[in-house]
Parts: structure tokens; sequence; C-alpha cells
């Protein structure tokens, strides 16, 4: 069964009560959102294996340790995905970017995909789907469908605030898949936006409405 890791960090919870606040900004939403994904990234990230390498410092050798062989790709849900996209980078500069856009066809209720495009090794790499809101879990879940056609070596989603709804429903469909976010919030609203969550993410980091 799938983890779940609810970030309690002191530096991560101050970050995010800012995040929330009606009356933060545009630029200053983007620049939290970077730097909570950094921080989130940090614990997604713990269970990298390692292995010893030998380096020369100013002073003589030094037995050293490096990540062993993981190749990382990250995975935006368009399009509030690719505002945590920085802080990740920033943490991993050497990791592939994928992009993944979708929408649900109000007739059929089934996912389309109108945007794909993945590294072309996705299949060597162990790959995090990122996406700040998990409120249904329903772009999630259909996102990780769309990327386990490609059989990557592993997949994690990581965002910033999740509903339960969304918890229980990513974990049902992708038992599999570990999940990170920074806070685990109250409920769903009638119209499916996380209470009391921070409204529309991707509104508030391009600032539209």
């Amino acid at each position: 069964m799938a983890k779940v890791f609810i970030a309690d960090h002191p530096l991560i919870q101050h970050k995010l009560s800012i995040l929330r606040d009606v009356k933060t900004g545009t630029k200053e939403f983007r620049a939290l959102i970077q730097e909570i994904t950094m921080l989130l990234c940090y614990e997604a990230t713990r269970d990298l294996p390692l292995e010893d390498k030998t380096v020369e410092t100013p002073m003589g050798m030094c037995n050293a340790k490096v990540i062993s062989g993981k190749k990382l790709a990250f995975v935006p849900i368009l399009r509030a995905g690719t505002g945590m996209l920085d802080g990740v980078l920033e943490l991993v500069p050497s990791a592939k970017v994928g992009h993944i856009g979708l929408y649900r066809d109000h007739e059929t209720l089934k996912p389309v995909t109108y945007y794909c495009k993945l590294p072309a090794d996705i299949n060597e790499r162990e790959v995090f789907v990122i996406d700040p809101m998990l409120a249904t879990g329903g772009s999630a879940i259909d996102a990780i469908d769309k990327v386990k056609e490609f059989k990557p070596k592993s997949i994690k989603f990581m965002g910033i605030i999740a509903a339960p709804e969304g918890i229980e429903a990513l974990k049902t469909a992708h038992p599999d898949v570990d999940i990170f976010v920074s806070a685990l919030d109250e409920k769903l609203n009638e119209v499916g936006y996380i209470v009391p969550g921070l409204g529309d993410a991707g509104d508030r980091i391009f600032g539209t409405k």
C-alpha cells in the first residue's frame, strides 16, 4: 500500500501559512510554492541509494558518497504543476522533465489527454508527478495512468495540499505510488475545492482569475 508523507517541518508549515493567506500576492505566492516544493523534494528523495566515491579535497583524499545511478524525471500536471518545477530542479538540476495536460470530457466523464511529452528514456527513470493540489485525485490518477503506460522504474506523487478524499482515491487507484504533501486539509466543498486550502493554485501562481 502507498505510503503517505505529510510534511511537518517548521519551515514548511510557516511558509504554508503565508501561502494560504488571501493577501499574499502573485510574486510571493510563486516564490513560496518553489520554496515549499524544494523542502518537500528533500523528503521525497530521502530514499535515493548512495554509493562510495573517492574524491580529492585540498587537504587530501576523502571517502565520499554519491547518488547511485538513479535517473530522475519530474512530470508536472498542466498548468499549476509547472509552478513547482523550479523548486525541484533547484535540488536536482540534472533531472529530465515531462509535461501532461488533461481535461475531463463533460459527456463521457473520461479523461482526455490534450498534451503529453515525456523523456524518451522515461522507462529508465524514477518519476515524480507534481501538482500543487490533490483535491478529488482525478487529475493525479489520470496523469499517473498515462505515465504508467511508459513503464517507468517507479512513480511518486508530490503536492502542496491534499484533501482526504484525494488521498484515498489516489491510494486506491495506485497503491504502489507514494504520496508526499505539505498538509492534509479538512475536506472538499461542494464544487471540489479543498477547504480551507488556498483557492485555485493555478490562478494564484499565474495571476489569472
